[in-house]
């Protein structure tokens, strides 16, 4: 991670392939217009693109996921696959929210 280049790899302490994420995103209401969500989408990624943004956001040692990966799209995608990967964890364990 460029925000602690000191601190070793999970693979290097000795959890290989023990990968979780934090990530953000940005979620609206289920029915939201199509046409609301690209306007917003937009403004995000334009926000995204700006350089002070991006270096106040490296500062603070988050990662920007490339362009490609900044649609209404992309994040369901993603979403999917952290529901598919965690779920079984946590109905395994009878994890609860509280």
């Amino acid at each position: 991670m460029a925000a602690a280049p000191e601190v070793p790899t999970v693979d290097e302490a000795g959890l290989p392939n023990f990968y979780t994420r934090v990530w953000n995103a940005i979620w609206a209401p289920k029915g939201t217009p199509k046409n609301v969500i690209a306007r917003i989408n937009a403004a995000i990624v334009d926000g995204l693109s700006d350089s002070a943004v991006r270096q106040r956001l490296a500062d603070l040692g988050q990662q920007i996921v490339p362009r490609e990966q900044q649609t209404p799209e992309a994040l369901a995608a993603f979403h999917q696959a952290e529901v598919e990967k965690w779920w079984p964890i946590i109905k395994a364990r009878n994890i609860m929210g509280e």
